[in-house]
């Protein structure tokens, strides 16, 4: 055997190591089936619309009844309920059969967005020959990886349809736009300067060329002036957008341009998620963040409740909530910062509880949040970026993400009562702590926990190359946070009767009342 005693011995403890998470997370065929699975969802889910689409559409084949936020609800213990808000943010929940007034939500909070390009309300751009539009940066994206890459086009179309208007989703997965990068003849400082171009002048992606979109016009000025209606409909939309770019809007909505009244389009990499490294141990794709997480979530949460009896014993509420707009704060209607999740636990607590006093607010106390949103992974090219005694790797089990100035929501009740169901199914955990020199991010976590007043954690999938256009992370943590979340929704509400600290007795207090002050101004 080559290598030295310590490198055998290294490899001999990793294999150890990897052994119980591999017993508790099934077979390598079970782990890479959910690692494909993942992969489906996202390379569905180019918007977050696509994502609440989808994970719409996985729950009501798992026999979860659709709601409206509008209007009255009907909440049975058993049931298994699901609603939208702006069809950007999804909150899906299972009532236990044994709940009880004042029994908490056991919940698992992640979100449908990613840092991307969003075409402009004016998207109009025409310049040296070419077809440009105009975009809008998205939360903070790793922009220059977006540079020579195939874009697509994905989102949302309110059109008119006679006197009624239509909320349409779209997706043109053919590369349709580019952003190309400047020669590096035409720059020979750049490896001494390096790369800073200007995110308003330097980015604009080509549609194409005014030679070729010419060709086309006298067909469109045809079309457009047959009817003189059709005609006043369209002059706006003409002066804010290419007509070539509205006339495949309306091909792929198999509709006519001047019915589009609205759009929300986001720009998307054409390249498909996939599974890839010589084992098949990497998964390799845009929107890792926090897709990865909304996908692993939302499907622990349908097969933890999919057997008629799977809801018998249980006393809480079982929930996955996937929201918009995390990457820029969460502050809007359909962010983690607005009332969505405060109003859903009020509206089943309230509902089930026959008016008991106090059940919405000891409902809220009693409820414990789970805030999964990706890791960083260690980098093999740069370790010195991390804490040198927190550096989560590949295949190393959820990071627990800590933070003392509450960038993070964990402390140590809710990391030991986290963890303690990784340890009862032997899966790992790791832990995350940012360097005292570096900048921590943060997550839905604390806006939610301080919102609702709950106990969280925030853990999270190590992954490199966060908030790239191409992102991976390792496949088995894929199966490891599956696991770690099923177990969660399965078996918490047991766990969690095992400990209350503010109803202890008072700790025992070492000193005498006469002993010197301290001295110090309180």
């Amino acid at each position: 055997m080559k290598g030295s005693k310590r490198q055998r011995a290294g490899n001999v403890e990793a294999q150890a190591s990897d052994e119980p998470a591999a017993a508790a997370t099934g077979s390598a065929e079970q782990r890479q089936d959910l690692a494909r699975g993942m992969v489906d969802y996202i390379n569905i889910s180019w918007t977050p619309y696509h994502a609440v689409e989808e994970a719409s559409r996985r729950l009501l084949e798992a026999g979860f009844q659709h709601i409206s936020e509008r209007g009255a609800w009907e909440i049975k213990a058993g049931g298994k309920y699901f609603f939208t808000r702006n069809m950007s943010t999804i909150v899906a929940f299972a009532v236990g059969e044994k709940w009880a007034p004042g029994n908490g939500f056991n919940m698992i909070g992640a979100h449908t967005d990613s840092p991307c390009l969003k075409l402009r309300p004016v998207t109009k751009n025409t310049k040296s020959g070419y077809l440009l539009v105009n975009v809008e940066t998205y939360g903070g994206g790793l922009w220059y990886t977006w540079y020579d890459r195939d874009l697509g086009l994905a989102g949302r179309v309110l059109m008119r349809s006679g006197e009624a208007l239509q909320h349409r989703l779209v997706k043109i997965d053919r590369p349709i736009l580019r952003i190309p990068m400047l020669a590096i003849h035409l720059q020979r400082d750049i490896h001494t300067a390096g790369f800073k171009p200007n995110l308003q002048t330097n980015f604009s992606p080509i549609l194409a060329t005014t030679v070729k979109a010419q060709l086309d016009k006298p067909a469109a000025d045809a079309a457009a002036s047959s009817s003189t209606s059709a005609a006043v409909k369209s002059t706006d939309t003409a002066n804010k957008h290419h007509t070539v770019l509205m006339e495949l809007l309306a091909k792929e909505l198999g509709s006519k341009p001047e019915d589009i009244v609205e759009f929300e389009l986001n720009l998307c990499d054409v390249q498909p998620a996939t599974i890839g490294g010589i084992q098949d141990e990497f998964v390799y794709a845009g929107r890792l963040d926090n897709l990865a997480m909304s996908y692993i979530s939302l499907q622990a949460l349908i097969d933890s409740c999919k057997e008629a009896d799977s809801l018998k014993e249980e006393t809480g509420v079982r929930a996955v909530a996937l929201f918009d707009h995390e990457e820029v704060g969460s502050d809007s209607a359909q962010g983690a910062g607005g009332p969505v999740m405060r109003d859903t636990i009020k509206r089943v607590a309230a509902a089930l509880s026959n008016g008991e006093e106090g059940a919405v607010e000891r409902t809220l106390v009693s409820s414990f949040l789970v805030s999964a949103d990706m890791a960083h992974a260690l980098h093999p090219n740069y370790t010195d970026r991390h804490e040198p005694d927190h550096q989560p790797k590949f295949h190393g089990g959820l990071v627990v993400k800590y933070n003392a100035n509450q960038r993070y929501s964990t402390n140590a009740v809710s990391a030991g009562l986290f963890s303690e169901l990784a340890r009862r199914k032997g899966l790992p955990c790791q832990e995350f702590s940012a360097r005292n020199d570096m900048a921590c991010g943060s997550t839905i976590g604390p806006i939610l926990s301080s919102n609702l007043g709950c106990r969280t954690v925030d853990v999270g999938i190590p992954q490199l190359s966060m908030h790239s256009i191409r992102e991976m992370c390792g496949t088995d943590d894929v199966a490891i946070a599956y696991n770690h979340f099923l177990a969660f929704y399965e078996e918490f509400s047991k766990l969690d009767k095992l400990l209350d600290v503010d109803s202890l007795p008072p700790p025992n207090i070492i000193g005498k009342l006469r002993d010197p002050p301290c001295h110090h101004i309180h």
